[in-house]
C-alpha cells in the first residue's frame, strides 16, 4: 500500500469498509452523538478508532474506540484584530451573531439579550432550506426590531472586521454543540464571547478571560456589564496559544503516529 494512514471525516461509513484492511485508519466525528440512532450504529464497530472534536461530544457514547480528542483550530493569518477593535461601525457599537439561523443556535435569545442591553445586534447568518420555515415564522418578524440588523451570510475575508469591531459575540446556543467555531473565530479577532454553558462551550471558553460562560439569558445580560474588564489583546493571545490550525495539525500528527506504532 502507498499510505501510512487513512483519515476520514465521513462519520461511520469507513468502519465497515476499512476495519479489516492492513492500513491503519481513523475517523473524526464532527456531529452530535446524543441521539439514540447514532449510538446504535457506532456500537456495531466498537474497536474502530475515533477522534472527537471535544470531550463533551463523546459523553453519550464513552464506550466507543476513542483514541483522542483534537480540538479545532483556525489559520492564524486569516483572523486579526482590526484597528477599530470593539469600536463598532458607522452606526455605533453592536453585538455580533454569526452562524446558521436555526432553533438550536439561539438567534431569538441573542435578539432578546441585545434588546435588554439597548445595543444593536448585527446578524451575519445563512438560512438553510431545512430552516426556511422556522426563519419565516419565528425569526423574520423579530428582524423588524430597530436594534436588529440582518446582513446575511459573510465570507472569511469579512469576518475579522465584522467580529473584531463588535462589543462582544453572542453565542446563546441551546443544544450540545460538539465544538462551535464561532467562538474561536471571535477570539482570533480579539472579541470576547458571551456563551451559554452547553456542549463544548466550557472546554473552549475561559470564563473571565476570553469572555463569559452563562446559564441563561438573564446571566448573559448581566455579563455585558463585565465586558470592560476583559483585555482584547489577551483574548487574541489565547487564540494564538490554543486555537491555531498549526496546533491542531500537531495534535493529529500525534494521533497518526500512535496508530501507526500500534500496527508495527
Amino acid at each position: 500500500h502507498d499510505f501510512d494512514i487513512l483519515h476520514f471525516h465521513i462519520d461511520y461509513f469507513p468502519n465497515s469498509l476499512f476495519s479489516r484492511q492492513p492500513v491503519p485508519f481513523v475517523t473524526t466525528l464532527h456531529g452530535r452523538l446524543d441521539l439514540p440512532e447514532f449510538a446504535a450504529v457506532y456500537r456495531m464497530f466498537p474497536d474502530a478508532p475515533l477522534v472527537s472534536i471535544s470531550d463533551s461530544q463523546r459523553l453519550p457514547v464513552p464506550d466507543l474506540g476513542w483514541v483522542a480528542t483534537v480540538l479545532h483550530g483556525m489559520p492564524a493569518d486569516i483572523l486579526h484584530m482590526p484597528e477599530a477593535a470593539g469600536q463598532g461601525d458607522e452606526k455605533g457599537e453592536y453585538f455580533a451573531f454569526l452562524g446558521r439561523i436555526s432553533p438550536e443556535k439561539g438567534i431569538e435569545r441573542a435578539i432578546q439579550i441585545a434588546g435588554a442591553c439597548n445595543t444593536r445586534l448585527k446578524v451575519a447568518a445563512k438560512v438553510d432550506k431545512a430552516d426556511a420555515e422556522y426563519f419565516k415564522e419565528s425569526v423574520e418578524p423579530l428582524l423588524k426590531f430597530a436594534h436588529v440588523e440582518f446582513i446575511g451570510e459573510i465570507n472569511d475575508v469579512q469576518k475579522p472586521d465584522f467580529l473584531g469591531r463588535a462589543k462582544a459575540t453572542l453565542f446563546p446556543i441551546d443544544w450540545p454543540e460538539p465544538f462551535g467555531l464561532v467562538m474561536i473565530e471571535s477570539m482570533g479577532c480579539g472579541t470576547p464571547v458571551i456563551a451559554m454553558r452547553r456542549g463544548s462551550v466550557p472546554e473552549v471558553m475561559e470564563d473571565g478571560l476570553t469572555g463569559f460562560v452563562v446559564e441563561n439569558v438573564e446571566e448573559a445580560i448581566a455579563a455585558v456589564a463585565r465586558l470592560p474588564r476583559l483585555d482584547r489583546k489577551k483574548i487574541r493571545a489565547r487564540f494564538d496559544e490554543r486555537w491555531t490550525s498549526a496546533r491542531m495539525a500537531r495534535d493529529y500528527v500525534d494521533v497518526y503516529q500512535k496508530l501507526i506504532d500500534q500496527r508495527k
